[in-house]
């Protein structure tokens, strides 16, 4: 595998009134091509902060963020708006559906960005839900679906234009644990059908087990930098699956059908 993010003396610092505030301080790392990343640690470490750098969401006041030879640190704003467009997917907290649009229309969304035609967004939007067992709630708007439903309209959405990269910001966060076992159980199997680079902020020491790498941030710095065991995942990854339960959708109220093909 070769590196497809690195980060070379990473430094963040905001201004709080008269203070300032060191968010992140010389941090240097490596996420390989492929590798589903977690990144961990306490409330405040820094870690969310750490993710937006490398998404290119937020400038770094010091050092560089390279993507797959693109050093996103030094491109202007219009720049790194067409390199996410072109090569990173995202997966938030808060799903970040839009309200007045179904199911299969929110995941088609990107590929309008792309130029994509409407007969073939639909297609595909369609066959992303399929995969993440929501074929029926396509029609659906997000309030007639279950939280664990939205986030994964949210996965389909991310994985729909097959980005090089997709970054989760405590993805399960608003989720029970039955259904965020669910949902990593399909980022999982989806990143790995695809070949994906996965990073995703977490609290939940469970799902972060089951990832290839773990980075710890503490204080702003790199506490601990592991690569884990293809055994000890795999022993992780069995016991999510163990405890995993069937998401049964809720009766569909008032469900509208799916946009039809232009």
């Amino acid at each position: 595998m070769a590196g497809i993010i690195r980060t070379e003396g990473l430094r963040k610092v905001y201004a709080v009134g008269k203070e300032r505030v060191v968010a992140l301080n010389n941090i240097s790392i490596e996420v390989e091509k492929g590798e589903f990343c977690c990144i961990v640690g306490q409330s405040g470490s820094g870690k969310s902060t750490l993710l937006n750098q490398l998404a290119g969401l937020e400038k770094p006041t010091r050092g560089k963020v390279i993507i797959g030879g693109h050093e996103l640190s030094a491109m202007n704003e219009n720049e790194l708006a067409r390199f996410r467009q072109a090569h990173l997917g995202f997966i938030f907290q808060s799903y970040n559906l839009l309200p007045t649009m179904t199911a299969a229309e929110n995941v088609a969304l990107p590929l309008m960005f792309k130029g994509v035609d409407k007969r073939t967004r639909i297609r595909r939007a369609r066959q992303e839900l399929k995969t993440m067992g929501l074929l029926g709630r396509a029609g659906h708007l997000p309030t007639e679906m279950s939280g664990g439903q939205q986030q994964r309209v949210g996965i389909a959405r991310a994985f729909v234009t097959r980005p090089k990269i997709i970054f989760a910001d405590e993805p399960t966060g608003n989720l029970d644990s039955a259904t965020s076992k669910q949902v990593l159980h399909r980022m999982l199997t989806l990143s790995k059908e695809e070949g994906i680079t996965f990073v995703m902020v977490t609290h939940e020491p469970s799902l972060a087990a089951c990832a290839d790498r773990i980075i710890t941030i503490l204080d702003g710095k790199v506490q601990s930098d592991v690569v884990q065991a293809e055994d000890v995942k795999q022993k992780a990854r069995d016991a999510l699956m163990a405890d995993s339960k069937t998401d049964t959708p809720a009766e569909p109220v008032a469900a509208r059908p799916a946009a039809a093909p232009a």
